[in-house]
């Protein structure tokens, strides 16, 4: 039976989510910008303009649906869903913002609420593998290295943003965090870069960054660790770049007016980072998992090559984000995911029937995982 969901965000990920979710339920998508929100009226969607920046209007928009889903930038998505919660309505969220999601633990069991947090692609679709994996074997290594990147490299940073640039380059100044060893280890972003080769690919350069997430708090597993893929060279750029304060949240006086460098550069940037019409784009992911399983040695990998949808018209990445997320959103909706509080996506994939569902789910849009032992 169809339910009626309600997507907050209409960005490149939130518009693709939309229209996934609006082939079998009633799909309300909400945001400020009128433009994003007109490309979808077609598709049979009902649109909503709405500031989801001013306090309290999260709360009533969402009241009337079954199920939110959360597309809004980074910054705005710790209090989105805390309003989520506070109206009592179950959440699908993708915002990956930089809080610690289980602050609001408490909050959504006491409002009987399910959240599932960081539903993407990475993270996201990798917490669900390494849940999954975990519950049958004895996980001693775990890594995840992925990317989404152009087809056509431009110089000089060979990148195209999908998300907000604010989101894009807290990726290059946040601490990384990492597990060796038992212990969390935190060094600077854009570190331990190295050059790997990637098959149907080629050579890219992989440095760290902070994608593990919450895996570093609910998985005992003494070596793990995440890292970004870019094609080689870029990071020399981007050091230049946030050594010399372009990525700054500190504010400077310039003429009389205060301004955050971050926010200058994000401005001057995302013009050259956004993808132009037709532009076409891949997503790599390289997932490897060694362990113990029924008393014998287990090296498993999965490898990801997703490409451009060019019948429809759909970036990769949002592709393998966006349908993972509605993957999800039909688990909570058909109730075989219903745990209440906070459900970081590992937690998602812990039940085999769940995890196959997800896989398969994948599958029929065209974004396949190839497993081999290794």
């Amino acid at each position: 039976m169809a339910k009626n969901i309600i997507v907050l965000g209409a960005g490149l990920v939130g518009s693709v989510i939309a229209r996934d979710l609006s082939k079998e339920h009633n799909v309300t998508s909400v945001d400020i910008n009128e433009e994003a929100l007109d490309k979808l009226s077609s598709f049979g969607i009902t649109t909503q303009v709405v500031d989801l920046g001013k306090l309290g209007e999260v709360r009533k928009v969402v009241a009337a649906f079954d199920l939110v889903i959360g597309a809004v930038p980074g910054f705005m998505g710790f209090a989105m869903v805390k309003e989520v919660i506070e109206a009592k309505k179950d959440i699908v969220d993708i915002s990956f913002f930089p809080e610690d999601p289980f602050q609001l633990h408490e909050l959504a069991k006491e409002n009987g609420v399910t959240v599932v947090t960081d539903c993407g692609v990475a993270p996201g679709m990798g917490n669900i593998i390494l849940g999954y994996h975990n519950k049958k074997m004895k996980v001693t290594n775990y890594e995840c290295l992925v990317g989404g990147l152009p087809v056509v490299r431009e110089w000089p940073y060979e990148y195209k943003a999908v998300f907000s640039p604010i989101d894009v380059i807290e990726e290059y100044i946040r601490p990384a965090r990492y597990v060796e060893n038992g212990y969390l280890i935190t060094k600077d972003a854009l570190s331990d870069a190295e050059l790997i080769e990637f098959d149907r690919v080629g050579t890219l350069e992989s440095w760290n960054s902070d994608g593990l997430r919450t895996l570093a708090e609910t998985m005992e597993i003494p070596n793990m660790i995440e890292k970004t893929l870019r094609y080689p060279g870029c990071i020399e750029y981007l050091k230049v770049l946030r050594d010399s304060g372009f990525f700054s949240y500190d504010e400077i006086e310039v003429n009389g007016n205060k301004v955050r460098p971050v926010d200058v550069t994000a401005k001057l940037l995302f013009p050259k980072w956004k993808l132009k019409p037709g532009e076409e784009d891949f997503t790599v992911m390289r997932i490897r998992i060694e362990g113990e399983e029924e008393g014998k040695t287990k090296k498993l990998e999965y490898y990801l090559l997703d490409k451009y949808d060019r019948d429809n018209q759909i970036i990769s990445m949002a592709r393998t984000t966006g349908y993972t997320c509605t993957a999800v959103a039909n688990l909570v909706l058909d109730g075989k995911f219903s745990r209440k509080g906070i459900n970081p996506p590992e937690f998602v994939g812990e039940k085999e029937v769940n995890f196959q569902f997800v896989l398969n789910y994948l599958g029929t849009r065209g974004v396949f995982y190839e497993v081999r032992e290794y």
